[in-house]
């Protein structure tokens, strides 16, 4: 283990430079021609044979392919269209920015292809490397799975993890069951009549239709679902008209539903569905609401779960693991895999305010940074639990 994690270490200043580079040129969504050339060469240079199964979908093989075990990592590539407000001097410039870390993953993830190069001898079974697009959009892993990144060869368990700023660095968190929010983007267009503002009764005002919508969605919260059952609703995006003194003809609501329970999920949506269309109605305008993407529930195997820990406290110390029950309403695409094979997801602190001003702040912020140090650890995470884990199943 010591020189395990000796070789990993001494791979920091390589990783450093990868993820400066990934983080230079983010790209956002499913077609990621940089990020994704970038990590098939750099897969070369280390020995693998990398194909890409589906646009911006990279997998690669370690091990014994005819093995009778395989275990699949992941890590995610897209970045966020943010404009990016860091003080790096390798910030990037192109209004899209890596907010919620997935440059560190991919880093990380090619330094665990690396280092189980090096240790490929002795891998009882194969180790399925996953590079995935379009995470934020809730698409890239069902893409992959579409394309059959579970088979040749059968993948048996699964693990990802995903850096987790304001923790400190390279402590290791986990989930014992439903560990993250299942997630639908939805999209509401309320179409009324448009007509100049001193004459608002020559038109139908799709602005008031949507307000009415707008408040009314929200008791569905707070009067038809226990307080004891964790949902939120979020509209994030109210967008109508274009001057001062006209009534456009158009207004367009955008957000999300958040839930651990996918019946509850679907029932917020059919309620929605409904006081859509009758609002709209009641107000003599036409409305109708759409599923943009949507994510479930993540789930950890819990057996799994606690035996990959067991391999993670190898290399960060017992102390530095902790495990927890119920979940956050932040989402994952990665759950996609969760109903198909055992998986596990681990959040890698990436450090927190008391260890450095620049750190703490929310993923997904403009000026959010991410503690460089904690790369050698998410690599050396993945290649040793892959490691341990076919050689306790063969």
């Amino acid at each position: 283990m010591n020189q395990f994690l000796e070789n990993a270490r001494a791979m920091k200043e390589e990783l450093i430079k990868y993820r400066r580079e990934i983080h230079q040129n983010p790209e956002v969504g499913d077609h990621l021609p940089q990020t994704t050339k970038y990590v098939m060469e750099k897969l070369k240079e280390f020995g693998y044979e990398p194909k890409e199964i589906c646009e911006s979908g990279i997998v690669a093989l370690a091990g014994k392919p005819d093995a009778k075990k395989t275990f699949l990592l992941r890590a995610d590539m897209d970045a966020l269209p943010i404009k990016e407000e860091t003080d790096y001097p390798f910030k990037a410039t192109n209004g899209n920015m890596h907010a919620c870390g997935h440059d560190m993953h991919t880093t990380m993830l090619l330094g665990a292809a690396k280092l189980l190069k090096q240790y490929e001898n002795e891998l009882e079974g194969s180790v399925k490397l996953v590079f995935q697009p379009n995470e934020e959009g809730f698409k890239g892993a069902k893409l992959m799975l579409k394309s059959g990144v579970l088979e040749n060869p059968k993948v048996d368990a699964a693990m990802a993890l995903h850096v987790h700023s304001g923790t400190p660095t390279n402590t290791v968190l986990y989930g014992l069951g439903t560990a993250i929010a299942g997630c639908t983007i939805f999209r509401i267009t309320v179409k009324g009549v448009g007509c100049h503002g001193a004459m608002p009764e020559t038109g139908v005002d799709p602005i008031n239709i949507a307000a009415h919508i707008y408040t009314s969605i929200h008791e569905i919260i707070a009067r038809e679902i226990s307080a004891t059952e964790s949902v939120v609703i979020t509209i994030g995006k109210f967008q109508a008209g274009s001057t001062h003194n006209v009534i456009p003809d158009q207004a367009i609501l955008e957000g999300t539903i958040r839930y651990l329970n996918v019946d509850l999920g679907d029932f917020i949506y059919k309620r929605m569905e409904k006081i859509v269309t009758s609002t709209a109605e009641m107000f003599r305008g036409e409305a109708k609401i759409e599923i943009v993407a949507s994510v479930p529930p993540l789930t950890n195997d819990k057996d799994l779960a606690n035996q990959l820990s067991s391999y993670v406290s190898d290399v960060v110390g017992k102390q530095s693991v902790i495990s927890f029950e119920g979940g956050g309403m932040g989402s994952e695409d990665f759950a996609s895999y969760c109903y198909e094979v055992p998986t596990v997801y681990f959040l890698l602190g990436a450090g927190t305010k008391e260890e450095d001003p620049h750190y703490g702040l929310p993923m997904h912020h403009p000026q959010v940074v991410f503690n460089e140090d904690i790369l050698p650890t998410g690599a050396a995470m993945h290649a040793y639990t892959a490691m341990m884990w076919l050689k306790a199943h063969q």
